[in-house]
């Protein structure tokens, strides 16, 4: 091995360990900025090197070292760009977009080798290149569209809802048919590039079926997922170029993605199998008070400050509407507060909370909301019965009561044990249907009242009654 050799293997030894110990930090509100920090250095490493041995490969033109500077150059602005000005509720749709470029980057690595050995005189392709080489494609291209589709559901500007057509399955079987007989052709032998493209576009066309009939109450679920799959791929890019740092970089996502999948569908009581073949729930629909069964109650802005304010344990149960709102200032300026007023608050996070996995602890953490406060389902629910208020603000499904029983959309599902506080007071525009399309029971229930306000502004105005108590 050469000197160059030599020190790139050293320097993708010293970015593998600052991806695992990155990764590792990351388990930890408390650590993971030092993580996400390790991490970056460890990739800025794994790039450095990669650099440096190109450059002394020579196998680079001007030309080509013009487009990877400009490419570099242009990709750092855009992704520099995009961190400084994308508002914290947008934080699931960006993730979506580099779960695409992700994917997409990683499949076109694999082309790209494809196209240039094939364009040898002697287009040999081993196994152990030609397996990732279709493996990459394949789930590379899935993801690409997949995870475009994602955003553009989660943005708006794709119906929230699952979209389904006459056919879909058939559509989809044929378009796996596709995939992996083209696959396994280019894996026997074949060097034809008109069956790649085959295989390109029948993987970007399953990428967009594939999420189509998926409800906006998977879509948390989706998206890890997807980010899964972006990890799979780049591992398998790494293969196909024979780059060590890829591989190990590609394998920690993918696995950590798969975990993290299982353990978001645990949470909604739900297959991983069962999401992908077709997901549940209409999107949030607003309807009149009355149109829930049973007695709401509601409440006035001065009656709930007065109960928060001599409360003496408060639990704080932040959803999507409070992302949605922009309200994580607020209410951490109304959990404030309390605390100085002698309370005892905390804040319950379900696993499902917001729309990816973390976004409400990131929004939270934004607002300076100590990591301390924040409190797991598992760790929350025993607490609930000792609260004297619990204070719902924009969440819906994971707080129904009726996951207790049989027979409904989220029967089974894991919930924040919120009807067992002494009071519950719910801060919400109306008594509109969450993802899954059903009531909320916790609505009709005896001890909570509703108090019908845009999250923002009801905290802002009940802020501003515990306030004049002291006056």
């Amino acid at each position: 091995m050469s000197t160059i050799e030599i020190v790139t293997s050293l320097a993708y030894l010293a970015a593998a360990v600052g991806f695992v110990v990155g990764l590792h930090l990351m388990n930890s509100p408390a650590t993971a900025r030092q993580g996400s920090r390790l991490s970056s250095i460890g990739m800025a490493i794994a790039v450095a090197a990669t650099v440096a041995r190109l450059a002394d490969d020579g196998g680079i033109t001007a030309t080509g070292w013009a487009v990877l500077g400009g490419g570099t150059l242009l990709g750092g602005i855009v992704g520099l760009r995009s961190a400084d000005t994308v508002k914290m509720t947008a934080i699931p749709q960006l993730v979506s977009i580099f779960n695409a470029v992700g994917g997409g980057a990683a499949a076109l690595v694999a082309v790209a080798d494809f196209v240039r050995i094939i364009g040898t005189h002697d287009p040999s392709f081993p196994s152990r290149i030609m397996v990732p080489t279709a493996l990459d494609v394949i789930i590379g291209a899935i993801t690409f569209t997949g995870s475009l589709l994602a955003a553009g559901k989660l943005q708006g500007w794709v119906p929230g809802q699952p979209l389904v057509f006459p056919g879909v399955r058939v559509v989809n079987a044929a378009l796996v048919a596709v995939m992996l007989g083209g696959g396994g052709y280019l894996v026997a032998g074949s060097h034809s590039g008109w069956v790649l493209v085959g295989v390109v576009l029948a993987s970007l066309g399953f990428g967009v079926t594939m999420v189509m009939p998926i409800g906006g109450a998977d879509m948390p679920v989706v998206i890890s997922l997807l980010n899964a799959l972006t990890g799979t791929a780049v591992a398998m890019a790494g293969f196909v170029i024979d780059n060590t740092a890829l591989i190990i970089a590609g394998a920690l996502v993918g696995a950590s993605g798969a975990i993290l999948t299982k353990l978001m569908a645990d949470a909604m009581n739900r297959s991983i199998a069962n999401i992908v073949v077709g997901g549940f729930g209409t999107g949030d629909s607003a309807v009149s008070v009355t149109a829930v069964g049973g007695e709401v109650r509601q409440i006035s802005v001065a009656d709930a400050a007065i109960q928060l304010a001599y409360a003496s344990k408060v639990i704080i149960v932040p959803g999507y509407g409070l992302a949605a709102a922009q309200a994580q200032h607020e209410v951490a300026q109304l959990a404030t507060q309390l605390e100085q007023r002698g309370a005892e608050v905390s804040f319950a996070i379900h696993p499902v909370a917001g729309r990816m996995p973390g976004h409400m602890n990131v929004l939270l953490a934004e607002a300076n909301v100590p990591y301390t406060s924040l409190k797991e389902m598992d760790e929350v629910n025993p607490e609930f019965p000792q609260a004297d208020v619990a204070l719902v603000i924009g969440a819906n499904d994971v707080t129904n009561p009726a996951a207790r029983r049989a027979g409904t959309a989220i029967s089974g599902m894991p919930i924040l044990d919120v009807d067992k506080a002494r009071h519950v007071i719910v801060i919400k525009r109306s008594l509109g249907h969450g993802y899954a399309g059903i009531d909320n029971e916790l609505y009709t229930d005896p001890n909570t009242e509703m108090l019908l306000a845009d999250a923002k502004a009801g905290l802002g105005e009940l802020i501003a009654s515990v306030k004049s108590l002291d006056a």
